[in-house]
């Protein structure tokens, strides 16, 4: 049976790329979350004024990929470290969270955090946004895939494929061929 998490961790182009890659996965959706505004633009979203997180949400086979693994992989992705930013993207669109499903998932979650802030994994503390997952809204079709749609664009050729390549290293057992 399969299952949902949502993740924050800076642009949706991003992580959906990162994500998209994994065996296991069977759908990375970029869209917005934890806001106030229905149905918001990404042009709204950009605004910072909706309160809402670009986001992917991963739906994942856990007897091919387990919910760790998928923690793994978002936290070496990305700066869980830094409150609203990632790189030049600044603003609480872009802050790191992540949005459960059940109460199960929540635990396991709170588990992997308080381990990796113990044993001082990164030089400060986490400030992922921990949170039940509430309305997911997907993002326009054009954002959906963009990596693998707009391989050249200078934003997905600086910063995504850096995010997508250490992923590949770091993970290669979990990357599909």
């Amino acid at each position: 049976m399969n299952q949902t998490i949502t993740l924050g961790g800076g642009c949706f182009w991003c992580l959906e790329a990162v994500y998209r890659q994994l065996k296991g996965v069977k759908k990375a959706v970029s869209g917005y979350i934890a806001g106030h505004v229905l149905n918001p633009s990404y042009k709204q979203v950009c605004t910072g004024t909706t309160g809402h997180a670009e986001a992917v949400q991963v739906t994942f086979d856990p007897d091919v990929i387990s919910l760790e693994d998928l923690l793994a992989v978002f936290f070496a992705s990305h700066d869980p470290t830094t409150l609203n930013r990632q790189g030049n993207d600044i603003g609480t669109q872009y802050r790191s969270g992540i949005f459960y499903h059940s109460d199960e998932q929540r635990t396991l979650i709170k588990k992997v955090m308080t381990a990796l802030d113990d044993t001082h994994y990164f030089s400060k503390p986490i400030v992922t946004e921990l949170a039940p997952a509430s309305t997911f809204y997907a993002a326009e079709d054009y954002h959906q895939d963009y990596y693998a749609n707009n391989p050249n664009q200078p934003y997905c050729m600086v910063v995504v494929t850096d995010k997508v390549n250490k992923v590949r290293k770091l993970f290669a057992d979990k990357v599909s061929a």
